[in-house]
C-alpha cells in the first residue's frame, strides 16, 4: 500500500504566549533508490508517488533513456501499487523505494557524473557546469504565448496541489499548451523531482519534445529547473519565484522563454521574450 504524500500527526504549538496541542500534517520525504539494469546508480529524496515517472524523467533528463523504446523493462515494489500501460512492469522487487530499469540496448550515454541527488537540488554531483550543457539544443521559435494568461496558470497550478494545502511543503510543476490547457501537474519535496515526474508522464505518452507547451513551477527558476526544460523541448519556464543567473545565461543561450517573479499580475521575462505577444 503506497504511504501517504502528508501523514498526520499532533504537534506542541505556541501561538499568543500559550502552548496547545494540535493536528499537524507534513510532507513525507523518504529515499529513492535507482538501479540500472540492476546496478545501483542513484539514491534520490522524494516524496513517494509517481516514482516511475520519476525515475524515467531523471534517465530522460541524463540522457540514458530517451524513449519508451530504450526500457526493456522495470522493476518496482508491490507496495508502491504503481503500473503504466505504455511500459512493462514488474511488481516483484521486495525492498520498498526502489525502482531498477533495464535498458533494451545499451544505454546511449552512461552517467557521466555523481547522480547522487538531494530534495533539494538536482545537479548537486555535476563535476562542472559544462556537463550540464550535453546534448542540448537551442529551441525553435514559437509558440506564441498571451501574457495575460500565465497568472491564471499559477492559480491552475495551485489549485491542484492537494498535499501541500495540508502541509504547505511541497513544490508543485505544471505543463500547459499555449492556450492554458492543463497537460500534466505533479507535486514533490524537491522543485527538480516535480519537473521529472512531469517530464516522465510525458515520456510515457510519447509526447516528447514538448515544442508547444509551457511549464509552470511553483518555486524559483534555478539551473537545474531550466537544464531539464530544454533538455524536454519545453520553450517556455514561468516561476513563481526568482531565478538564478546561471538559469537566465542558460535561456538566453538555448532560446528559452523564461519568467520570474509571477504573482498576482506582474512578472518579470528574462529570456527571449518574442514568444509572449503583447
Amino acid at each position: 500500500m503506497a504511504k501517504p504524500a502528508a501523514p498526520g500527526l499532533r504537534v506542541r504549538k505556541w501561538d499568543a504566549g500559550r502552548w496547545a496541542d494540535s493536528p499537524d500534517a507534513v510532507v513525507t520525504e523518504e529515499p529513492l533508490q535507482l538501479l540500472l539494469d540492476g546496478d545501483p546508480l542513484s539514491v534520490v529524496m522524494r516524496t513517494p508517488g509517481q516514482d516511475i515517472e520519476l525515475a524515467l524523467g531523471l534517465f530522460f533528463a541524463e540522457g540514458i533513456a530517451r524513449s519508451v523504446a530504450d526500457i526493456a523493462s522495470l522493476r518496482i515494489s508491490a507496495e508502491s501499487g504503481e503500473s503504466d500501460a505504455h511500459i512493462a512492469v514488474d511488481a516483484s522487487i521486495m525492498e520498498s523505494n526502489q525502482v531498477d530499469i533495464h535498458l533494451a540496448h545499451a544505454a546511449r550515454r552512461k552517467p557521466e557524473r555523481s547522480m547522487l541527488s538531494s530534495a533539494a537540488c538536482g545537479v548537486c554531483g555535476a563535476v562542472m557546469i559544462e556537463d550540464l550543457r550535453r546534448d542540448l539544443s537551442v529551441l525553435a521559435d514559437g509558440p506564441s504565448v498571451d501574457p495575460r494568461l500565465l497568472p491564471a496558470l499559477v492559480e491552475r497550478l495551485r489549485s491542484g496541489q492537494g498535499v501541500f494545502e495540508r502541509t504547505g511543503g511541497l513544490h508543485a510543476a505544471g505543463l500547459f499548451t499555449p492556450s492554458g490547457e492543463a497537460v500534466c501537474m505533479r507535486e514533490d519535496v524537491g522543485r527538480h523531482n516535480a519537473v521529472d515526474k512531469v517530464v516522465g508522464r510525458l515520456m510515457l505518452g510519447g509526447r516528447l519534445p514538448a515544442r508547444d507547451s509551457i511549464l509552470v513551477v511553483s518555486g524559483r527558476a534555478g539551473y537545474e529547473i531550466v537544464q531539464k526544460a530544454i533538455t524536454a523541448g519545453i520553450p517556455v519556464v514561468a516561476a513563481v519565484g526568482a531565478p538564478s543567473s546561471l538559469a537566465v545565461s542558460l535561456s538566453r543561450e538555448f532560446n528559452q522563454t523564461l519568467v520570474g517573479f509571477l504573482r498576482g499580475e506582474r512578472f518579470n521575462v528574462y529570456a527571449a521574450p518574442a514568444r509572449l505577444a503583447a
